[in-house]
């Protein structure tokens, strides 16, 4: 599928020069002790992220956001690699696997935690030229709550190759949540991330301009493995409990099923999802 550049702000690199002081280091910006005060600014939003593979995709993809980082010893030097000339700005703290948690919040941190600037999000209509200027695909996800699901569905997302995830409100998190991040495994950088409070006037804008819009739904008569699936086009997958919302159907061009044996009703939406983007894929 298509790739698309991601937004860049013009903030620069880390400036070289000398040193700043501060705790003695093990090598370059590798910390003995916890890690520096965060250097974001006072009104700046800040997102925190858990995970190994998660914090190493930000770590590479937007070195430049990171404002304070801490991990495990035997991560230290992956991190430090990564982040280049980024290391001895930030400063990298190695800390125990139980102090970790506590920054994280979590007991599935994976060994590394850190914070960075809040990702830009992009509106409905970027992400209109997007799709339009490259014949590109999205998902979108119709008031779809689970943190586990949302982040399987960017890692399959990421994984095949898609654009760009749209999540339609209401979402459990004013961004993304931290488990959906980690989840996601790095798969949330290599995407355009949009957000619409209302997803079914975002559909009917993006079909105003060429897109087409499919659904999914267990019941639907059109078999999604069998579908011949133009382009651009956006995949809507609907709540866990509810499926798609009347509104968001209304804006369906087609909805899909698929077929199973009937011994379970349904398959989990992060594992539906990543069935209909594999068949999206395949036929590129």
């Amino acid at each position: 599928m298509s790739r698309h550049p991601r937004p860049h702000d013009g903030r620069r690199g880390p400036a070289h020069g000398p040193s700043r002081g501060g705790p003695p280091r093990e090598s370059g910006g590798v910390r003995r002790e916890p890690p520096a005060p965060s250097r974001a600014g006072g009104d700046e939003a800040v997102e925190r992220i858990h995970g190994h593979r998660a914090g190493i995709a930000v770590l590479a993809k937007r070195p430049e956001d990171v404002v304070r980082i801490a991990c495990i010893r035997e991560l230290a030097e992956e991190v430090e690699h990564t982040l280049g000339d980024y290391a001895e700005q930030i400063g990298i703290g190695v800390l125990s696997d139980r102090e970790i948690e506590k920054l994280a919040h979590s007991n599935q941190h994976e060994g590394l935690v850190l914070e960075a600037r809040a990702r830009r999000w992009a509106t409905p209509h970027e992400l209109g030229d997007l799709l339009t200027k490259t014949n590109g695909v999205a998902v979108a996800l119709d008031r779809v709550r689970n943190s586990y699901n949302i982040g399987a569905v960017l890692r399959s997302a990421a994984f095949f190759g898609v654009d760009a995830v749209l999540l339609g409100a209401p979402a459990p998190h004013p961004g993304l949540d931290p488990n959906a991040v980690r989840v996601a495994e790095g798969g949330v950088e290599h995407l355009m991330m949009a957000r619409t409070t209302d997803l079914a006037d975002t559909l009917v804008r993006l079909r105003s301009r060429g897109v087409k819009v499919f659904g999914a739904d267990g019941h639907a008569d059109s078999d999604a493995l069998r579908f011949d699936y133009p382009r651009p086009a956006v995949l809507v997958m609907g709540n866990e409990r509810e499926g798609l919302g009347p509104r968001v159907r209304a804006q369906c061009d087609a909805i899909l099923a698929i077929r199973g044996s009937g011994a379970v009703e349904s398959l989990n939406v992060g594992v539906a999802a990543g069935v209909l983007i594999a068949q999206l894929a395949a036929r590129r």
